[in-house]
Order: structure tokens, then sequence, then C-alpha cells
């Protein structure tokens, strides 16, 4: 079997899942990861999947086939056109002690990775996600021989852990989450934006400022 290559977790992919599942604590939420294939730097070697973005799908029902078959035909477009590649799909129950990957989110995960073979599947993890924790609030599960396991810690990689902690934090804090637009919300009126380009915008300008650049 081929060795999976790392995954590296950018702030902005971050941050909206966290969000999104801020926005709506008592509820399931999920959604889609996109991602930005790095070559290898060494010759046989696995690429890197850079997780650079989520799309939050649902709140209030997750398992309606027929709206996941539209947003799921909606993303792929736009990811294509924005030369990102769907690449995973994440999910948070909503039991504070509930981690486990649900059917839907193995089933809609496994025909992502029938698309893209190093596809992963996060699980947020209700139990450790606070406005400030210090180890990353989620669980990155890969596919081998059709089952969904954790994938190697080792392989788990962060643009920047501290930087990602403390935009949430911050944005948490300012309730940002009252932006982020899911494709629930969407779906009840067209011209709400589920690329959510305005709260992409101010991640941004966070991570620029942490990065001492602006």
């Amino acid at each position: 079997m081929e060795r999976k290559g790392e995954v590296e977790i950018c702030a902005r992919a971050y941050v909206k899942m966290c969000l999104h599942a801020a926005r709506y604590p008592h509820m399931a939420v999920n959604g889609l990861l996109l991602a930005q294939k790095r070559q290898a730097t060494m010759a046989g070697q696995p690429d890197c999947l850079c997780i650079t973005d989520c799309i939050p799908l649902f709140h209030s029902n997750l398992s309606l086939t027929v709206m996941l078959e539209v947003a799921l035909n909606q993303i792929d477009l736009w990811s294509t056109e924005s030369d990102l590649l769907l690449a995973g799909y994440y999910q948070a129950n909503s039991g504070i002690d509930d981690k486990s990957p649900s059917p839907l989110a193995q089933k809609t995960a496994g025909r992502i990775a029938e698309l893209y073979d190093d596809a992963v599947l996060i699980m947020l993890d209700n139990h450790k996600f606070t406005t400030n924790p210090r180890v990353p609030p989620i669980i990155v599960l890969e596919q081998k021989d059709r089952q969904w396991v954790p994938k190697d810690k080792n392989l788990i990689m962060w643009r920047d852990w501290e930087s990602s902690r403390h935009i949430c934090k911050s944005l948490l804090e300012a309730k940002a989450y009252t932006q982020l637009v899911d494709f629930d919300v969407h779906l009840d009126d067209i011209r709400e934006d589920w690329t959510n380009q305005q709260l992409n915008t101010e991640i941004a300008q966070l991570v620029s400022v942490a990065n001492g650049s602006a």
C-alpha cells in the first residue's frame, strides 16, 4: 500500500471549521475541505496535502441527500474554477463527548476519497473545543482498507498552530461566527455567500498581522 503523506492545516480552514461549530453549538455541523497540493521535495516521496479552506455545509439536517448533491456539485465546480481540490470532509457532532465519525461522515468522506486517494476526514473534538485550546481540538482520519482510522500525528502539520489558535480566539470572542454562511443559510437565501469571502478576507488580514507583514 502506498504510504500517505503529510497533511498541513492552514489557519483559514481551521478557523472556519471552529466558527461553524460555534455558531450552532447544540447541533451537528459538517462541511467540505479544500486543498492545494504541494509537490514532494524528494522523488518518490508522497505529496504534502495542504488544507487551505473549508466550505460549511449544513446544520439543520446533515443527511438531506438531495441538498448534499446540490452542494457537492456547486462546490466541486467552484473549487475547480478556483484551482482548488476537493480533499476531505469535516463534521462536529452534537454531543459533547461524541467525536466518532457517523455513517454519513464516513460515506461522504468515502465518496471524496474515490476521487482523491489522500482525502481526509476531520472530526471536531467538542470536549477539547474551547475559546483557547492548548492543542488542536480536531481528529484527522485517513482511509485504509475502506476504514477511517486516525492519521499518524507525526504526519499532521500546522502552518502555524499558535497563530491559528490566537486568530480563532480573537474571532470567537468577537462573535465573528455570526457572519459565517453555510449552505443551509444559502439555500434559504441565495444572496448569502457560502464561499464566505468577507470572512476569508478578515482571517487573511489577521494572518498577515500575525506574520508581521501588516
